[in-house]
């Protein structure tokens, strides 16, 4: 058996013991029929590869400011297979968003195009292995092994936001148990069920937060958790994005304030 199959079996051996997530908010059908829309996951992981390469190959001709860099995370949110994955909480979610920011990031320090291109093949390695598992879990699917995703509401956008800090705090204090797959599930988990549902309201106050707040929780958090750095690292990190939750809770506020006094 090749390693990529046996990972994609550990990966789904994982899930049936803890079961699927919950979406906040409308994710689509699609993710009730894995099997009838494989064929457009395929055609969709090859759409960002090119789209990918694009804009790599623009920065090597032309440079920085003609790539569009910040395309990069516009892509991959576009597409139907950015919920397949993320539904079926599968561990490499979070390896594409690194790959998807480990391109943006290179291309936006203007670092040599090797550099760049070494980001683009892990990137792609990882939507190759994000195909594959989505695969697996339409099959685990048909055979009724994977309960329906369901579309669920949390609390007022203002009181998730509270929501968000608390847990990011369950985060620090697992991490200081010693217990890292734990701590990263959380994390996976609340920008899932809890920040996802919100950021519809937020891109209309200020996208570049929520595209900040995106990395935070995809890219930078698990990486601090997953490099064992030290607690009061992982504290800090944690903090920042707090304090980044508490400007958005500001703006949910203040939009819902505008709109009570327009109506």
């Amino acid at each position: 058996m090749k390693a990529h199959t046996i990972y994609i079996s550990l990966v789904f051996a994982a899930l049936l013991m803890v079961g699927r997530a919950q979406a906040t908010g409308t994710v689509g059908d699609h993710v009730n029929d894995l099997q009838g829309n494989l064929e457009n996951y395929t055609e969709e992981v090859n759409w960002i590869i090119d789209k990918v390469n694009g804009i790599v190959n623009t920065y090597e001709a032309k440079g920085r400011e003609a790539a569009g860099a910040d395309g990069v995370v516009d892509i991959w949110e576009a597409v139907d297979f950015h919920s397949a994955i993320e539904t079926n909480n599968i561990p490499i979610y979070a390896s594409i968003w690194q790959g998807l920011f480990g391109v943006k990031t290179t291309i936006d320090n203007e670092e040599p195009i090797a550099n760049v291109r070494e980001q683009q093949t892990m990137l792609e390695q990882s939507l190759w292995q994000a195909l594959g598992a989505v695969k697996m879990a339409a099959l685990y699917q048909q055979k009724g092994l994977l309960a329906a995703v369901e579309n669920t509401r949390s609390s007022t956008p203002v009181e998730t936001m509270d929501e968000i800090k608390q847990l990011l705090d369950r985060v620090v204090a697992k991490f200081a148990e010693r217990l890292p797959d734990e701590a990263t599930e959380i994390v996976h988990d609340t920008y899932l069920t809890r920040f996802e549902g919100v950021e519809g309201m937020l891109i209309e106050q200020d996208a570049a937060l929520v595209e900040d707040l995106e990395k935070d929780f995809n890219v930078t958090l698990p990486l601090a958790i997953k490099d064992n750095l030290s607690v009061d690292e992982v504290r800090r990190v944690v903090q920042a994005m707090q304090a980044k939750l508490d400007h958005a809770k500001s703006l949910l506020v203040e939009a819902e304030k505008n709109r009570q006094d327009v109506f």
